[in-house]
């Protein structure tokens, strides 16, 4: 009798598949850790709270049910800490870089992996690439540790102290938002080295390595000019940013950042804004907020980082296609131009089905959140409700990890529904799509045509 390999089947996985492989067995892997005595300070996490914490941690979302600074023995955290670069740099990625260690080749599977999700022209050597994906990473986070150390160790001491550097700077490397205090950064709020430091580690963890290494390029004199796709990249990331800031700053000067020292007052405006987009920190009550200042940060949080990033979201290059789509059709251009370029139909029917998965998939779950938390409430008993489940449901799909407090009210199949969301927007909406559906066929059937009344 023949025996059967028992690797065969994931030889039979398509790369989408594998992927979607790769994310669940480290979450399973990193809630069996935090079930272990040995991860809590006080007995031991229930499973569905070791999910939800190792799904957040994986995803690099940062909500959380049980605090990280209290809940979670060092072991614990450690376990979060793992699981935090491991989905911040991507699993495919370590996974991927192994075979190339071992000499072994990554295969088709391995470098569709690497261009679906890094890459948007082809590379040289995938195996520099990933190389020096962590390696940049590493340097990045390294040097995050260090300004930050000179911040905790006076006040938590040596040991202590360089932990929580250690564990900070690669939380906001990786867009966590994970933090070791209990009211996340409120109490550093005044703090210009802390707030700089995790501004600019969350902004170089969220515009995309290769972004980055562009960047890098060009200042070293390698390079002569930046990609479309770079260019993209910061001109939306420093719009939003910008953008955000101004509003944030306007909508709460007599609001929640009435009394501030004016420095503190534009640093806070700025952290939010650039925290909103996927890191998940905070240094202001989110409670505290105008129902103006909530709703943009539900708009950053759903637009969140850049292809190729740690962070999730429908990505800063959707949105300027989607804005560019819709002046172009404006002004009566069937292409799809940005700065002097042609962006390919490929592309842009991406971005169309991104934007309408995005809102199907937010939709739906913030109708079943609804539905498991306050079933048959009415609307005058709980006018908050929407905006606090809404804010919640965005924050989970576009793994970014801030919470107006509902996380905490969350039951067993509330935080059921948060842990899939987290992993859709982790793996992502169009890879899951074609995983499940396939890959949409090249030749479509066309049929008689006849005109349909819009608008």
């Amino acid at each position: 009798m023949e025996r059967k390999n028992p690797l065969s089947f994931i030889k039979r996985l398509t790369p989408g598949q594998l992927l979607i492989l790769y994310y669940a067995v480290s979450i399973l892997a990193g809630s069996a850790l935090l079930s272990l005595p040995a991860a809590a300070q006080n007995g031991s996490l229930s499973f569905i709270d070791a999910l939800f914490t190792a799904t957040s941690a994986q995803c690099v979302t940062g909500l959380t049910v049980v605090d990280t600074g209290t809940s979670l023995s060092l072991f614990g955290q450690m376990v979060v800490l793992g699981l935090i670069q491991l989905g911040g740099l991507g699993v495919t990625t370590f996974s991927v870089y192994l075979f190339f260690f071992l000499q072994l080749g990554a295969g088709i599977r391995g470098r569709w992996i690497i261009h679906e999700t890094l890459l948007h022209s082809p590379v040289s050597s995938l195996r520099e690439l990933v190389r020096g994906i962590i390696f940049m990473a590493l340097a990045i986070e390294t040097a995050g540790v260090i300004i930050l150390a000179a911040v905790f160790v006076p006040r938590l001491g040596l040991g202590k102290g360089l932990f929580s550097a250690l564990f900070h700077s690669i939380s906001a490397f990786c867009n966590a938002g994970f933090s070791l205090f209990p009211d996340s950064l409120i109490s550093y709020r005044g703090n210009m080295v802390l707030n700089v430091t995790i501004m600019v580690l969350i902004v170089l963890g969220g515009i995309g390595f290769l972004v980055i290494r562009e960047v890098r390029d060009i200042i070293l004199g390698r390079g002569k000019r930046l990609s479309l796709h770079s260019k993209v990249v910061l001109w939306t990331s420093a719009i939003l940013i910008l953008g955000g800031a101004g509003i944030i700053a306007a909508s709460e000067n007599t609001g929640a950042l009435n009394g501030l020292p004016i420095p503190e007052k534009v640093a806070t405006a700025f952290f939010q804004s650039v925290t909103a987009r996927t890191a998940g920190f905070n240094t202001i009550d989110m409670n505290a907020l105008s129902i103006s200042t909530l709703l943009l940060m539900i708009f950053l949080m759903f637009v969140g980082a850049s292809p190729g990033s740690a962070g999730g979201g429908i990505r800063t290059t959707s949105l300027a296609l989607f804005a560019a789509i819709l002046y172009n059709r404006l002004k009566g251009n069937r292409s799809t131009n940005i700065f002097r370029r042609t962006v390919s139909d490929e592309a842009v029917s991406k971005a169309l089905a991104l934007f309408l998965l995005a809102f199907l998939v937010v939709g739906v779950g913030l109708f079943a959140l609804l539905l498991i938390q306050h079933p048959g409430s009415s609307s005058r008993q709980h006018d908050a409700v929407f905006l606090q489940y809404l804010f919640e449901t965005v924050s989970a799909f576009a793994t970014v990890g801030l919470s107006m407090g509902a996380t905490a009210l969350l039951t067993v199949w509330g935080k059921a529904l948060i842990v899939i969301l987290m992993f859709v927007g982790r793996v992502g909406l169009l890879t899951l799509a074609f995983t499940i559906a396939g890959r949409v066929s090249p030749i479509a059937p066309r049929y008689a045509q006849e005109n349909l009344m819009i608008g």
